[in-house]
């Protein structure tokens, strides 16, 4: 349920006051029970989310973006990827991963499983609480705006074909 500005209502009462918008309450309704999600934000900070319904995940190597950006400046990749993915994205620093949220797509089509898997149904996937926003740890370095706010496929096979290209590997 939503209040009038957008925002999701707390799970239950006198839960720690952790924004979540309308756009995380879609997104924790990938789960059985949405309300497991707002929880695990709430307590946690984070939630394990299934993949294959909602959306998506293209697992993307720090390095594959660094080069397909030009830099591993925070700012300047953030910018760059909120800019070309359009779309939500999640840095996992400790892993040295971002994941780009898309809409669920056949893995069997996707064109880059070994530079950047595509990650769906029989996966899941850490999602940070909406108010986690870096710079350690597990963080959103592009925030979901809107509800069903997802990077385009193209727009993420684009991503890694410029890294492959700036990378002199793109003749495989």
């Amino acid at each position: 349920m939503a209040d009038i500005m957008g925002r999701a209502l707390n799970a239950e009462r006198g839960a720690s006051p952790r924004p979540v918008s309308a756009a995380f309450d879609w997104l924790a309704r990938a789960q059985k029970e949405p309300l497991d999600a707002h929880r695990g934000w709430q307590e946690a900070g984070i939630t394990l989310l299934p993949l294959g319904t909602r959306f998506n995940s293209v697992c993307l190597s720090a390095h594959l973006v660094h080069t397909g950006v030009g830099t591993d400046d925070p700012d300047i990749v953030t910018a760059t990827l909120a800019e070309l993915l359009n779309g939500p994205v999640i840095h996992n620093r400790v892993q040295h991963q971002y994941h780009a949220l898309v809409a669920p797509y056949p893995v069997s089509r996707w064109r880059h499983p070994h530079d950047a898997p595509l990650l769906g149904a029989g996966h899941f996937l850490s999602v940070p609480a909406s108010d986690l926003t870096g710079p350690t740890g597990l963080y959103w370095a592009v925030r979901p705006r809107i509800v069903g706010n997802l990077c385009p496929v193209q727009s993420v096979a684009a991503l890694v074909h410029i890294a492959r290209e700036a990378q002199g590997t793109e003749a495989r």
